[in-house]
């Protein structure tokens, strides 16, 4: 496992370097392109509307030149080609500049709708193919002949990538621009798809997947990004809303789909039908993409990168193998204690180096760190539930993976169709009473599932969980949103980068955290059981032989066989019923995780972006 775990070390420093080969273009063909939003005048920084346009630069092959008829609408009419709109030489008229003339509006410089097509797609299947494979493991374990441990680098290799690439991506997105980045996310995650599908060895599987980790960790920090840009704040929560439909529907059609496939078809197929819906993806963002994003030639921090690595790899790799192994694992110890040296180490360079590769500054922002906040513990209940319930369906009930994805698919389709009507109302009173609504609601609905049992109807858990995804549809995208909306729009990638590089540390810690709680508790109660079924307990012990008796005599065995097949049968029932009891337990802990995020979400304000309330 260390080898494997190197080996990601190794594999994430080639794609970085990968990533900037392949992007890389000359400084002097760099300028700001057709539809960017400006950099906001600043009050106390008068001169920086002269950098709107910078003369003498050349504009990039395939991008049109300034629109002579934009800076006209500013109000000056001299503006000639080659020359600036904002002339140095006129600055006692730069405070009295229209907002217009500084942050031209979205929709005047470009077209949302092509936009917002191609990144949803891109973001749909980058994420269904995430879960789609989850279902598949025991296939994939007996064609390579491999172990358990072995075949669950696929998602542990898979969520390491992304935890790297995340917080790069405000690196990555004001170097290449936000045109040329999906595009290449696009074209790593449909090779990475190929390599999957025709896969001879596993080695050559697992590559494939770390391939299509490096698109899916860019595809969907830059589509948070580029609605950020291109939608005023006032329009946002519609927006955000509707980005929540393929975040939340994908992961619930994967187990279903993948399900239905497996057991009909051959696990290659999971790979095949998502490589012509990139591949059209990819064609249509070469027709539709625009740069949105002001594009500068910032340095690569190096030492910053290493850290992050090794600081957020180290924190997700031993939160998953906690999972498995237990806190106290040695290979758990020894990786948290890498990713908490490397993440105090991360945030030293990223506060004392003259420019971050992530600004750690987001967090002066009050809302932003409060919803930051209320973001990651939902993450780690929602995710911690989407582990807990298919154990207790699949293990426990005996449900097939497809009955149990079919169980949870109502509540992904409850969820998409309200997650854009909670966004239309974000955009009318805020987030505030939003947030409080749907954290009652998840509350309410994680406490009923701590009163699961061996009878609970199959309609019942289907009713919980559609209210749960129902108070949800009000949560995941508007606080998200609301802290998102105080920050300037400089620093819009880097909030997104981090706001999404902590959901995902939540999810996996959640994970951990949950499922530990539940392996604890079990055996706790297994323990319970055991102590209460002894000699010691003559009516008990009675019962018990009485019972022995009966298998004996059904089965034709010798009495004393029937007494030990009884007992084997009642360890079979206390064992089942130990595990619904930490499950339950667990689910107790998770209402307790979204009871404080509903305490916290009453301090949620609806906030401008930081500069416009001096405008």
């Amino acid at each position: 496992m260390s080898g494997y775990f190197i080996g990601y070390i190794l594999f994430s420093l080639l794609v970085l370097a990968g990533v900037n080969r392949l992007l890389r273009r000359q400084p002097s063909a760099r300028t700001e392109p057709v539809g960017q939003m400006a950099k906001p005048l600043e009050p106390e920084k008068p001169s920086a509307a002269r950098k709107l346009y910078e003369p003498g630069k050349q504009q990039q092959a395939g991008e049109a030149k300034p629109d002579l008829q934009t800076a006209a609408q500013t109000g000056d009419s001299k503006a000639t080609p080659g020359q600036p709109v904002l002339s140095p030489s006129a600055p006692a008229t730069e405070p009295h500049l229209s907002k217009a003339a500084v942050e031209p509006q979205p929709d005047e410089a470009i077209k949302p709708g092509p936009i917002v097509a191609v990144l949803m797609a891109g973001a749909f299947v980058a994420i269904l193919n995430q879960t789609l494979i989850n279902v598949a493991i025991p296939h994939l374990m007996s064609d390579f002949n491999v172990s358990a441990n072995t075949v669950q680098w696929l998602i542990t290799g898979f969520m390491l990538v992304n935890g790297v690439l995340i917080p790069l991506t405000a690196f990555l997105i004001e170097k290449f621009g936000t045109r040329k980045l999906f595009m290449a996310a696009m074209i790593f995650f449909t090779v990475g798809a190929v390599l999957c599908a025709v896969a001879p060895t596993f080695g050559v599987l697992l590559a494939g997947r770390l391939i299509q980790a490096v698109g899916a960790g860019i595809i969907m920090p830059l589509m948070m990004t580029v609605f950020l840009m291109i939608f005023p704040p006032e329009k946002r929560g519609r927006a955000m809303g509707a980005m929540g439909i393929p975040l939340m529907f994908a992961p619930a059609i994967g187990p279903t789909l993948s399900g239905w496939i497996v057991q009909n078809y051959s696990w290659r197929v999971l790979f095949y039908i998502v490589i012509p819906i990139a591949l059209i993806d990819l064609l249509l963002a070469a027709a539709w993409m625009k740069n949105v994003a002001k594009l500068s030639n910032p340095k690569l921090d190096v030492l910053g990168v290493v850290f992050s690595t090794l600081g957020f790899g180290g924190l997700l790799y031993g939160f998953s193998e906690a999972g498995n192994n237990g806190w106290s694992s040695r290979e758990v110890v020894i990786s948290l204690g890498i990713g908490l040296i490397g993440l105090a180490l991360f945030v030293w360079r990223e506060l004392t180096v003259e420019k971050p590769m992530l600004e750690l500054r987001v967090f002066k922002y009050d809302v932003f760190l409060l919803t930051t906040i209320i973001s990651s513990i939902l993450n780690m209940a929602l995710f911690a539930a989407m582990i807990l319930l298919p154990i207790y369906l699949q293990n426990i009930r005996g449900f097939t993976p497809l009955e149990s994805g079919l169980l949870l698919l109502p509540g992904a389709l409850i969820m998409g169709i309200m997650t854009p009507i909670a966004g239309a109302i974000f955009d009318r009173i805020g987030a505030r009473w939003l947030a409080v609504a749907g954290l009652l609601i998840t509350t309410i609905t994680t406490w009923e599932f701590s009163k699961l049992t061996a009878d609970t109807s199959y309609s019942h858990i289907l009713l919980l969980y559609i209210m749960r995804m129902f108070g949800m549809s009000f949560l995941m995208m508007t606080i998200m949103t609301a802290g998102l909306n105080q920050l300037p729009r400089r620093l819009s990638a880097h909030g997104t980068a981090m706001s999404n590089t902590l959901r995902q540390v939540a999810a996996s810690l959640g994970t951990a955290f949950l499922v530990t709680v539940m392996s604890t508790r079990a055996n706790v109660h297994l323990a319970d059981y055991s102590n209460v079924v002894t000699a010691d307990n003559p009516i008990l012990y009675q019962k018990i032989s009485g019972f022995g008796a009966q298998l004996a005599a059904a089965t034709g065995l010798p009495q004393q066989a029937g007494a030990g097949l009884a007992a084997q049968v009642l360890h079979g029932l206390a064992m089942k019923q130990s595990v619904i009891d930490g499950i339950n337990d667990a689910f107790l802990v998770a209402t307790g995780i979204t009871a404080v995020a509903l305490v916290l979400a009453f301090f949620i304000k609806r906030t401008k972006p930081a500069g416009q309330e001096n405008r």
